[in-house]
């Protein structure tokens, strides 16, 4: 069985089109489907402004409409090309809407946006498997989805420090719980590489007082050294591109749109 994983497609379809697809029996994906330009830069830039002690920029509801309908509607591309290949498994990353936050984004715009993962799981040929185990013909895929670990936020010190590292801690407690109902698998696909493995920030348009530290998580690298999955497949930082292993673990950060076709 022919298992192709690819890495966060930020909505680079013509990137995605160059991969050979054919003869694959399961296609994984890491989170960050869409394009985040407009999201990105304007995240990037409030960082920067909390960090010199200015205030956020406020954006108007058309300008949040036009960065969520610049992601959704890349994310949903990615997803339609992809699923006439394989069956398509993915868990959302940073860049991923979940129900609640899209409600609360259709209140603030003042339109109703569409639902991102009730309109990915509607499609034939694709779930999407947060905090989720997938069985495909008795191989055994867990899904993690994004969360900040407790390190994140202790390293990078970001503003409102306390009440993001409150928030940080509950995450964290809740994906050390999925990860221990895991136990043990074949793949583990997470967003986020673990901690100290292919996840040193070194990206230009990144806010200068992250650069050169790690962004992975500690209980990603706690579960990988205690259950061996045969793979770890994840993203996020995408100039860690590249493979390391951690005893018997192989793991791949796919960067963005990069690619691992395994045989199991």
């Amino acid at each position: 069985m022919k298992i192709c994983a690819i890495g966060d497609p930020h909505g680079d379809l013509e990137k995605i089109k160059q991969i050979r697809l054919s003869n694959i029996d399961l296609i994984l994906l890491t989170g960050d489907l869409g394009s985040a330009d407009l999201m990105s830069k304007r995240a990037f830039e409030n960082i920067e402004r909390k960090q010199k002690g200015l205030s956020e920029i406020e954006y108007s509801p058309a300008q949040k409409k036009k960065a969520f309908m610049e992601a959704y509607n890349s994310t949903i591309k990615i997803i339609k090309y992809l699923k006439k290949f394989a069956p398509v498994f993915t868990i959302f990353g940073n860049m991923e809407f979940f129900n609640y936050k899209i409600g609360k984004e259709s209140r603030e715009v003042g339109a109703t946006l569409a639902y991102l993962i009730n309109n990915s799981n509607s499609m034939n040929n694709v779930r999407v498997i947060n905090n989720r185990v997938a069985n495909f013909k008795g191989i055994r895929i867990g899904g993690l989805e994004y969360f900040v670990d407790t390190n994140w936020v202790q390293e990078f010190k970001p503003s409102d420090y306390k009440k993001k590292l409150a928030k940080a801690k509950n995450k964290t407690n809740k994906a050390k719980k999925v990860l221990q109902w895991f136990d043990c698998l074949d793949i583990l696909v997470c967003h986020q590489p673990p901690y100290g493995i292919l996840d040193k920030v070194d990206f230009k348009s990144a806010p200068k007082h992250w650069q050169g530290k790690h962004a992975g998580s500690k209980i990603i690298l706690k579960y990988i050294k205690s259950k061996s999955p045969k793979y770890v497949f994840c993203g996020h930082i995408h100039e860690g591109q590249g493979i390391k292993k951690v005893g018997k673990t192989k793991i791949y950060n796919l960067g963005s749109g990069g690619y691992k076709i395994i045989e199991l």
